[in-house]
């Protein structure tokens, strides 16, 4: 890993965080609520300076931030805590942060696609001897729709086969503006070990749209991530893929490093902050959904303690509830550090 890969990646995610944090922090301010402290990073501070009643800071540790409200996980006499203001308004508070982490997904999305369009799922060929050959496809037809989840780009083709492996599917396609339905089943390659329907598509060409199509397919491009997203964290519950196969800070910011090095090299600097923009959105709208998983000290469980006394009328004692906020961190940092020492392992590897 290089200086460069490491100031770029802490650059992307400062302002993923900092974008994170301020959709709690505008929500407080709009409800009333009392900012104790604004930061960036966890741990010793080591830069802060006080602005009214909020103090703002930068702390030692380059994970994470926070958004600290009075009486957010202790009771407050004060009239502007946040345990004194509605479930509701609490609710809108909470769920902020990773809201705006999607509208941040979906701004860059937008810039990605007013810069170099999308790519259109239309499929060049049709591997033969598999059932895209079989059932009469050809190159030039567009994938519309897959098992009725609607596709726009052609990297949804192989996302959907990587998430839906060996399952039968029925495939929507254009041909000459009509719409046709087959139903496929894969094959299993010898090769690779992978299910394949023998689909073959670039996903190299991009059409450019107007601005309402740009918008239009930022939705989609924002939908693709949230769907990727929450399938991958379907098959490690599942088991079907393991911890070691994630990547941590550590492996991210290889990652990040290595597209901005082979873009440099291949394609100039132009597209080194596109493909940049991109690593932006995955990882935004990756930072949206992990943050509404229903896990103490996650946004997601503190939605879960908030719907439970919207639903019962009566709030869960503010202590305990911040004890098992207080575990769920110890287990975090913990799975932090198991995907940590894998990344690290992996370099060395």
């Amino acid at each position: 890993m290089s200086v460069v890969s490491i100031i770029i990646a802490f650059i992307i995610f400062s302002v993923i965080i900092i974008f994170h944090e301020l959709g709690h922090f505008w929500l407080a301010k709009a409800n009333g609520i009392r900012v104790n402290e604004f930061c960036l990073g966890l741990g010793p501070t080591i830069w802060g300076i006080q602005k009214g009643e909020t103090k703002y800071s930068v702390k030692l540790l380059p994970f994470g931030g926070a958004c600290m409200m009075e009486g957010e996980d202790e009771d407050s006499s004060d009239e502007r805590a946040f345990g004194k203001k509605s479930v509701w308004a609490r609710i809108s508070v909470v769920f902020a942060g990773p809201f705006f982490n999607f509208i941040m997904a979906f701004v860059c999305a937008f810039i990605l696609m007013s810069c170099i369009g999308y790519d259109k799922p239309v499929l060049t060929g049709v591997s033969e001897g598999y059932a895209a050959e079989e059932a009469g496809l050809k190159a030039g037809d567009e994938i519309v729709r897959m098992n009725g989840l609607s596709i726009h780009f052609a990297r949804e083709i192989s996302a959907y086969s990587t998430f839906h492996a060996g399952e039968e599917v029925k495939v929507t396609y254009l041909r000459d503006g009509e719409k046709k339905t087959v139903d496929l089943v894969p094959k299993k390659d010898s090769k690779t070990g992978r299910y394949l329907y023998g689909f073959q598509y670039s996903g190299q060409e991009r059409v450019k749209g107007n601005v309402l199509t740009n918008l239009k397919n930022s939705f989609y491009e924002l939908r693709y991530w949230i769907y990727s997203t929450v399938q991958s964290l379907r098959m490690l519950v599942t088991r079907q893929i393991s911890v070691n196969e994630m990547n941590g800070p550590v492996g991210i910011v290889k990652n990040i490093g290595d597209t901005y090095t082979q873009s440099v090299t291949d394609s100039g600097y132009y597209y080194a902050f596109l493909n940049m923009l991109n690593w932006a959105i995955l990882l935004s709208a990756n930072l949206g959904v992990m943050n509404l998983l229903p896990l103490p000290a996650l946004d997601g469980g503190r939605l879960v303690f908030l719907i439970i006394e919207a639903i019962r009328g009566k709030r869960i004692d503010p202590n305990k509830e911040g004890i098992v906020h207080f575990i769920g961190i110890i287990l975090l940092f913990g799975l932090m550090f198991v995907v940590m020492f894998n990344d690290i392992r992996k370099l060395f590897i």
